[in-house]
């Protein structure tokens, strides 16, 4: 049976992104459907009912909700090729652990910088920045969370980088300053192919929060 792959997705999202570099390391086709957030497709409202959100895997027509239980999926069911996750347990749980930190932390941190100001955006862009130094921290002396390969926390936490620029121009602070081993770990992920293309320039995405800025009214 031939596979059906289908990616409802937005393209700044960086949660879509881990799902389309997943698939890319996997070598997988698929046809990607952009959507208009503001007038959802009955297509995601079928396949999303719950939270109505992007991405949406749709695998031989059976969606899969969530960018981090989409990765974990993607890398059970091609399991032949560029492992994600490791096969050790206690290293699967840690890998785990810490794409659910970046989960947790990195998207709402980053969105309080640009659009906040003054003392509300000093207090959100410190806080940015000791999330970074602990992820850097637990990066270690490795080439990659995952170790030697690009691995599971790697595919989780690489799409935020194409907002780095956006969240430093309006944070008018530098990441690279602060965490030079983290951007040089970005620069690495930036290297492969599946990250490369996956990833929406860092200008356009600052362009995109310039019009979002301006639709909510934050000067």
């Amino acid at each position: 049976m031939a596979e059906e792959v289908v990616l409802l997705d937005f393209w700044p999202s960086p949660f879509g992104m881990r799902s389309r570099i997943a698939l890319a390391e996997k070598g997988i086709k698929y046809e990607y459907k952009e959507e208009d957030l503001r007038n959802k497709s009955a297509l995601l409202l079928q396949m999303n009912p719950v939270h109505k959100k992007i991405p949406v895997l749709i695998h031989n027509g059976k969606p899969v909700c969530e960018s981090l239980i989409q990765v974990q999926y993607i890398d059970e069911v091609w399991h032949d090729k560029a492992p994600l996750l490791p096969s050790d347990p206690y290293q699967k749980a840690t890998a785990r652990f810490w794409a659910d930190y970046v989960d947790k932390k990195i998207y709402d941190l980053g969105s309080r910088v640009w659009k906040t100001k003054g003392e509300e955006q000093a207090t959100a862009k410190k806080e940015f920045i000791e999330t970074l130094k602990l992820m850097e921290k637990e990066l270690g002396d490795k080439p990659y969370f995952g170790g030697e390969s690009l691995g599971y926390v790697d595919v989780a936490f690489i799409p935020f980088y194409s907002w780095f620029y956006a969240y430093e121009k309006c944070g008018n602070f530098s990441i690279e300053a602060e965490c030079p081993k983290l951007i040089a770990w970005a620069k690495r992920c930036m290297q492969k192919e599946s990250v490369a293309k996956s990833l929406p320039d860092q200008q356009k995405v600052y362009d995109f929060i310039l019009e979002m800025k301006k639709r909510f009214g934050i000067e």
